[in-house]
């Protein structure tokens, strides 16, 4: 028999992707879902010659350089890579891929999501009906902001972006959106396109965040952009915690110039800013935004698919370095 490759998982991933990765390699499994720092995973790759890793695992340019020889291809569990040193693996010859095409309608469900709970005021809501407090149905009682005649500013107008905003004009919310580039008229689908952000902010009743965090998006939306926002306008971040200047956020809605929130990532994972936790017109998710098992699995499978490529010598999807 071919002896079969050694992979490490550095996570406890869906069961239908452990149970190819057992069935087609020698694979390492962590059913206890811990995470690996730099030192323990170094050691945990000795004789593996690929790693599924998640965004938890920080692969600098130190993690890189003390890898075992053996490890020549790294599978990373997410679209995002800001947690690989790209740079470092292709000076080193390490293969690295990721996940691509799978998440877009998963986590635009969760941004639509997080800005209807926002919007409605869903955790005061549900607070209300749990503690045993509602007394019953008022005229004033949690009445939140609606969509209609209202207008939606999208930050990023990728796959995630783009379906977001399908969702979004199916309940009435005109699509206005800030891109790198402009979008062909098809992309586009009669969306109005701000080459300036600022411009864009303005006019947002609504604003989703869906950019990558780069040198000029991280920070982004701070004390002077929020001041640019209509006032009690509702913020949705399924991207980056780091686009947000969660202390200016925060503040913004204590002091009303913001209504509400909805938010899936944070600044500090899994750490996040004591005033939001504690605001009631905040709606909190824990990085769920690609959180189905059909999703996770596919995310799983690509990665695998890529495995196979590349120990058997053709092109590997979705290579990044």
């Amino acid at each position: 028999m071919t002896k079969k490759t050694k992979i490490l998982a550095t996570r406890h991933y869906p069961d239908a992707v452990e149970q190819r990765l057992t069935r087609d390699y020698e694979a390492t499994l962590n059913p206890e879902d811990s995470y690996f720092k730099t030192k323990n995973l170094a050691r945990a790759s000795v004789e593996m010659g690929g790693l599924l890793i998640s965004p938890r695992e920080i692969l600098d340019a130190r993690c890189i350089d003390i890898l075992p020889s053996s490890v020549r291809i790294v599978g990373t569990f997410s679209v995002g890579t800001d947690h690989i040193d790209l740079e470092a693996a292709r000076q080193r010859g390490l293969t690295v891929t990721n996940v691509r095409g799978v998440l877009a309608e998963t986590c635009a469900d969760l941004a639509m999501m997080l800005l209807l709970t926002a919007a409605r005021r869903a955790f005061e809501g549900d607070q209300l009906v749990r503690t045993g407090t509602w007394s019953g149905w008022a005229p004033k009682q949690l009445l939140g902001i609606g969509f209609q005649g209202k207008r939606l500013g999208i930050l990023g107008m990728g796959q995630i972006g783009r379906a977001l905003a399908r969702r979004a004009s199916a309940f009435g919310l005109s699509i206005h959106y800030c891109n790198r580039n402009r979008l062909s008229p098809d992309l586009e689908a009669g969306a109005t396109y701000h080459s300036n952000p600022d411009q864009m902010l303005a006019i947002s009743d609504f604003l989703s965040l869906n950019c990558p965090a780069t040198p000029e998006t991280v920070g982004f939306l701070n004390f002077h952009r929020i001041s640019l926002l209509p006032d009690r306008c509702v913020i949705v971040n399924v991207s980056r915690g780091e686009l947000v200047d969660e202390t200016a956020l925060s503040t913004a809605l204590i002091q009303g110039k913001v209504a509400a929130a909805g938010l899936d990532v944070f600044a500090n994972e899994p750490h996040v800013h004591e005033r939001l936790r504690k605001l009631t017109n905040v709606f909190l998710m824990p990085h769920a935004g690609s959180a189905t098992l059909e999703t996770r699995i596919a995310m799983g499978m690509q990665i695998l698919d890529s495995f196979d490529a590349f120990f058997n010598g053709r092109e590997v999807p979705n290579r990044i370095a």
